[in-house]
């Protein structure tokens, strides 16, 4: 039977506990018809001031990732839409594929996530050379680099704002996304991607598309476009840039 309201489809989205963007960012972008159901992988909001403090925080998000992979599941979801971003690009591309494999297999659903749909988006608009903005560490910039050079993409420029906790992330001013933004831009890119699923920079990046003349591409308008285009559904979703109302 077709779900009343998630008649078209139905999306579980998996969401660190710790993240008050994605949840929004998705609802204000979906289509009649498609639904967002959220599971929370439960995580402290650790304090976050090294490279080791952020790679804990990766491995208690890994460690709490089945069970709610699991609750969502008894909601019998259509697709599966990961709201995490750091995860899905650690160790690099392979790791990457590997991931995906591993949720297919487990939920026997379609899977979005964002490491695919930063790609996917590149593809489409025809971008090789990236610069880049995350709330990570290093050692979380150097994972998203590895990661996009191992798919093909030069890397020019990458800003990592070292946020202090997972919560911190959402509140990271509209001027400081700004500030990073012109920090990464210049003549020698095509196209400035935003990771941080956390990092609320859906609204900016199609209005900093017309001063900066290029593509800006915010991870939440890619995965949830990237989620809709692989349930087949191609609306034109206006509001959040060139792939949800053109691609």
């Amino acid at each position: 039977m077709t779900d009343s309201l998630g008649w078209r489809r139905t999306f579980g989205v998996l969401v660190p506990s710790t993240n008050t963007s994605v949840q929004p960012e998705f609802d204000s972008m979906r289509p009649p018809g498609v639904t967002n159901h959220i599971s929370r992988i439960r995580i402290p909001n650790l304090p976050l001031n090294s490279d080791d403090d952020f790679n804990e925080l990766i491995r208690l998000i890994m460690a709490a990732q089945d069970e709610a992979i699991d609750s969502v599941m008894s909601a019998e979801p259509d697709q599966l839409v990961l709201g995490i971003s750091a995860e899905t690009f650690w160790d690099g591309l392979g790791a990457s594929q590997m991931l995906k494999r591993q949720l297919e297999a487990r939920t026997g659903l379609p899977v979005s996530m964002g490491s695919d749909a930063c790609h996917a988006a590149l593809e489409r608009i025809g971008a090789r050379r990236i610069a880049v903005i995350t709330p990570y560490f290093p050692v979380g910039d150097r994972n998203v680099v590895r990661f996009f050079e191992e798919s093909g993409y030069a890397v020019a420029r990458i800003r990592g704002l070292s946020c202090s906790s997972p919560v911190a992330i959402a509140r990271v001013t509209r001027a400081e996304l700004v500030a990073a933004l012109r920090a990464v831009d210049g003549n020698d890119v095509d196209a400035i991607v935003q990771v941080g699923t956390n990092l609320a920079m859906a609204a900016l990046a199609p209005e900093a598309e017309l001063w900066l003349g290029k593509p800006v591409i915010a991870i939440n308008t890619a995965i949830y476009w990237h989620a809709l285009r692989t349930a087949g559904i191609a609306d034109a979703v206006e509001g959040w840039g060139p792939l949800l109302a053109r691609h």
